[in-house]
């Protein structure tokens, strides 16, 4: 049995790192990922400026330890990545006693396609890894 994702999309907003108390790096990452939109009979169509309509799905992407180390110091919002990693199912309760439900891409490759935005003097990646 396989459980494999791969996404190609650009992240929506700058990574988000933490670590746990048992000293584990973790950071957040949303993927967005864009597909043509369909009519209601199935055929794309073009939007208000002439480009065929898309819609957009945003993914949560996980990632631990190094991973998440070299994602949160080097990736920035508008950066187009590759994530592989697996599929991952959460279920809670809330505070007001509600089941909820969540899924997440649990990371185990992130391959940068694009420089980072570079917005901040602190994250202007010129020391992030070669892209080929």
């Amino acid at each position: 049995m396989t459980n494999i994702a791969i996404l190609t999309g650009r992240i929506a907003r700058d990574p988000e790192t933490r670590e746990t108390k048992g000293g584990t790096n973790v950071t957040g990452i949303t993927v967005v990922t864009d597909r043509p939109a369909r009519d209601k009979d199935g055929k794309t169509y073009k939007d208000e400026n002439g480009y065929t309509a898309k819609e957009s799905e945003f993914h949560r992407v996980t990632c631990f330890n190094g991973l998440a180390k070299t994602v949160g110091q080097y990736c920035s919002k508008g950066q187009l990545v590759s994530v592989q990693g697996r599929i991952h199912y959460t279920q809670w309760e809330d505070k007001d006693g509600v089941t909820r439900y969540g899924t997440e891409i649990l990371a185990d490759k992130v391959d940068f396609l694009s420089r980072g935005s570079g917005s901040s003097d602190d994250n202007d990646n010129t020391d992030a890894p070669e892209i080929d």
